[in-house]
């Protein structure tokens, strides 16, 4: 699970087996974890996260977009 950044209280990562799937972001946190497809943001599974955290959460999606976007396709080759 390469680790793409932290910020704050969340860990964003991918998963290394999903290749076959459009880009997206796993964040983690609170004892929670949801998913995030990239380009354009949107949430693919909240994880049991509350709407508050996971609008705030999303924000950060979009403010680190082009990074994980980058590593995606570094990490995928893709």
């Amino acid at each position: 699970m390469p680790t793409v950044f932290r910020f704050q209280a969340y860990r964003f990562f991918f998963y290394s087996n999903e290749l076959g799937e459009p880009p997206h972001i796993h964040v983690e946190g609170s004892g929670f974890t949801a998913k995030f497809w990239v380009a354009p943001v949107a949430l693919a599974n909240s994880g049991r996260f509350g709407s508050t955290e996971l609008n705030r959460i999303r924000d950060i999606v979009i403010l680190h977009e082009s990074q994980i976007e980058e590593a995606w396709r570094e990490n995928f080759n893709a």
